[in-house]
């Protein structure tokens, strides 16, 4: 069962980037809840084409699309969900102004606005064009800003080209005003330059008022667009202009004659053939004259090759995305279908009435154990997505290292050798410390095999403030505990360390190894507050260093004990009532307990366990509840029953809640999906102690 934002649809990278952070300590929590004004207004941004960024709030928490990606060049790993005045910290004194005026009302646009950047692709000059307009929510009332902003470099640059050229315009015209001064000295001359200019410019030259009419052009034109010269300065300018064009031209010119100054803008105008073509213009009024100059230069060329290079980063994005999709959804196919082949097969010899007693146990154990296998496939691929439910509890690191040692050592063999290095003085963390041994051993696995059973292994454990920047400086204030394994194995190569964390990538033999351990400490860590960096020479060996939030040392009482599991003993007749949304499920959970002695009425939904409880909680023992049922999830009724009925436990199944996962749940009782009958017992057994017919109100 899943609650995956609807919002998030479409939204690309930006909105993995959404799911993948942990939301839990952020001001506007997680993102199912948030406002819808606020949904609705990152769906738009998601999903737009253009290069578009939300803030909201007060805060300004910064929000942006996959196409803004290359001006957060460094920023991009942590910008989301940040505020403006992070993410933009340079800038945010220059910024504040404008984001006020805004915010009360008087939306800008700047255009052309020159920015030295560290982008994806270095620390260079750029252009950008931004827009900013405020976003209202459902009242009225101020809730954000919506800024557009489109890179603007080429243009800039091809203005840069065409103001050049106009300067040598500029320059040779003032020569031909300098030679009217001088009429009588220099007249055959004069002309004679004038018109050699005229004619051999590969530039678009002419003539035109402000009545719209062309007054001369020179024999660029005719080559340009295939008219012949009289039909041009016969035919009203707007006439060439492509419709969508003609309001932005006219307002340019309408500029030009109240302004008296420059001009620049490119529009299409129409071919012979009936084509467009893409001019782009300076314009420079005559003075003391109704009339001005126009020197222009196709940039068709140009425009379309930068359209086709966009499709084309986009059709290659595409390509990526599918294929990170294909290769999760293919290995967990791959896995499951192994697992599935054991348990059908399994089944079917169980069939069979004249099957031996030990092939029948065998047989048993072989289903058993796959689910097991089954179970912690998902447990990985949820750690990846940090989407398990934790269970942190504080631990001495150097102490577990000592303890694990021993075990470690056997796993990785004879040939090589084992340090374990800690510091004099404890270092304590909170974390699951199962996760954590777990990453111990997927990290020792990885070294082993890169060491071929041959070399040292050398994990060491020491304090340090804040951590380097791994991924993103939001997870990097200390202090951390820093747990390394370096290994004497072949090294990874640089073009695979930044997929060494991705699902099911491996560079083993197929069978060899699921390519979920790495993915596994990855998730783990994050979920965790924490981080884990590699570096690594081919050749000369790698280190992986995982990274905990360390707390203060704490008492004995808190520190990690070995729990005690009740007995799977018979029901006693105690009532239970069950909640469970799924009939089919519902229906096994009941048989289930019935069959271990308990007495059980099924409630389909929370609000109908409520009824049924009443306010005395009706003479049952205990509740089995589902976390993720429509209406009021499992949590909420635990916690309410808490309220309501404090004496009546409460117990919760889970296979996979985000819920569970954010809000985490340590004040719950929480048994995981796929459970056997006897640990169904257990946990049960547990809890509900009281004698058979004691109300729990």
């Amino acid at each position: 069962m899943t609650d995956e934002p609807g919002f998030l649809a479409g939204g690309g990278r930006a909105a993995q980037m959404i799911r993948a952070r942990d939301w839990s300590g952020h001001p506007l929590g997680a993102p199912h809840a948030w406002p819808e004004a606020l949904q609705v207004a990152l769906s738009l941004v998601l999903n737009s084409p253009e290069s578009m960024i939300l803030c909201w709030g007060e805060d300004l928490h910064f929000f942006f699309n996959e196409t803004y990606f290359p001006l957060l060049g460094p920023r991009l790993s942590w910008a989301m969900g940040s505020t403006f005045a992070e993410v933009w910290a340079d800038g945010w004194e220059q910024a504040k102004p404008i984001i006020a005026e805004a915010m009360a009302g008087r939306s800008r646009r700047f255009v052309d606005l020159p920015w030295t950047l560290d982008t994806d692709r270095g620390a260079k000059e750029t252009w950008w064009t931004f827009s900013y307009s405020r976003v209202l929510d459902a009242d009225g009332a101020v809730a954000g800003l919506f800024i557009f902003t489109n890179e603007t470099t080429g243009r800039v640059l091809a203005d840069a080209a065409l103001a050049e050229s106009q300067r040598r315009l500029e320059t040779a015209l003032a020569e031909v005003r300098s030679l009217n001064e001088s009429l009588e000295r220099r007249v055959e001359e004069r002309t004679a330059e004038r018109d050699h200019l005229w004619e051999s410019s590969e530039d678009l030259l002419a003539y035109a008022d402000f009545e719209g009419r062309i007054l001369r052009v020179s024999p660029s034109w005719v080559r340009t667009f295939g008219h012949d010269a009289e039909i041009l300065v016969t035919t009203p300018y707007m006439q060439l202009v492509h419709p969508d064009d003609v309001a932005a031209v006219a307002g340019c010119l309408a500029h030009l004659e109240k302004d008296r100054q420059p001009v620049r803008y490119v529009n299409r105008l129409r071919h012979a053939d009936g084509s467009w073509r893409s001019i782009a213009w300076s314009l420079v009024p005559e003075p003391g004259r109704d009339r001005f100059n126009a020197v222009g230069r196709d940039v068709t060329a140009e425009l379309e090759a930068e359209a086709s290079r966009q499709r084309l980063e986009d059709q290659l994005r595409q390509s990526q995305k599918l294929e990170a999709v294909g290769q999760l959804t293919g290995g967990v196919a791959h896995d499951f279908n192994n697992l599935l082949t054991i348990i059908r097969s399994s089944v079917d010899l169980l069939r069979r009435p004249s099957l031996p007693e030990d092939r029948r146990a065998r047989y048993l154990d072989a289903v058993s154990d796959t689910v097991d296998r089954a179970a912690k496939l998902t447990g990985q691929l949820l750690a990846f997505a940090r989407r398990q439910t934790l269970k942190p509890q504080v631990f001495e690191v150097g102490e577990r290292l000592r303890s694990v040692a021993e075990m470690l050592d056997t796993l990785i063999g004879a040939r090589i050798r084992l340090t374990i290095e800690t510091p004099e003085r404890p270092c304590f963390v909170e974390a699951d410390l199962n996760q954590f041994e777990t990453a111990l051993v997927n990290m020792t696995v990885n070294a082993r095999d890169a060491m071929d059973g041959i070399g040292t292994l050398v994990i060491r454990l020491s304090s340090q403030g804040d951590i380097p920047s791994v991924r993103s400086p939001a997870t990097g204030k200390g202090p951390f505990a820093a747990v390394s394994l370096t290994d004497t194995g072949s090294g990874i190569p640089e073009d695979r360390i930044c997929r060494i964390f991705e699902p099911f990538f491996t560079t083993k033999e197929v069978g060899k190894g699921t390519g979920l351990g790495l993915s596994q400490v990855f998730g783990f860590t994050r979920q965790s507050g924490g981080d884990i960096a590699v570096e690594s020479v081919p050749g000369a060996g790698t280190t992986f260093t995982l990274y905990l939030p360390e707390v203060a040392s704490a008492s004995p009482a808190a520190l990690a004990a070995p729990i005690e599991e009740a007995s799977p003993m018979g029901g006693g007749g105690r009532r239970i009532l069950v909640v469970e949304d799924n009939v089919e499920v519902g229906r096994f959970a009941t048989q289930v307990l019935e069959d271990l002695g308990y007495r059980t009425i099924l409630a389909a939904h929370a609000e109908a366990a409520l009824d049924i409880l009443g306010t005395d909680g009706a003479g049952f023992d205990a509740v089995f509840s589902d976390v993720v049922m429509p209406g009021m999830g499992g949590i909420a009724l635990a916690r309410l029953l808490a309220e309501r009925l404090p004496g009546l436990p409460v117990v919760l199944a889970s296979g996979y809640s985000h819920v569970l996962a954010q809000e985490g749940a340590q004040d719950v009782v929480l048994l995981h999906k796929p459970y056997s009958a006897d640990q169904l017992g257990r946990i049960l057994r547990s809890v509900a102690v009281r004698a058979p017919g004691e109300t729990g109100g």
